[in-house]
């Protein structure tokens, strides 16, 4: 699925979200200005969001795609409604 440098790369990411979380739950025990907050967590979803459409573009890239091109129509058609299921979740 990803090349060794890939993972590595999305690994970095999801530790500075980590980070992002650890922050804001430090940031609530201080009390710190709600607004700011906000803005931590908004970061941090930003960051999480980005990670998921890495994923979902390689799935697409690659799963998607090789069924699309060697699978079955039954392959193929599993594949648009997994797909199709992935969109409707990242809709709400």
């Amino acid at each position: 699925m990803f090349l060794d440098d890939e993972k590595k790369k999305l690994n970095n990411r999801l530790r500075r979200v980590i980070g992002q979380v650890e922050a804001v739950g430090r940031m609530i025990e201080d009390e710190e200005y709600c607004v700011d907050v906000l803005m931590q967590l908004s970061a941090a979803m930003g960051a999480l969001n980005k990670v998921g459409q890495i994923v979902l573009e390689e799935h697409i890239r690659s799963c998607v795609s090789d069924a699309i091109k060697c699978g079955r129509a039954k392959d193929r058609d599993e594949k648009i409604e997994e797909l199709m299921k992935v969109f409707r979740k990242y809709g709400e």
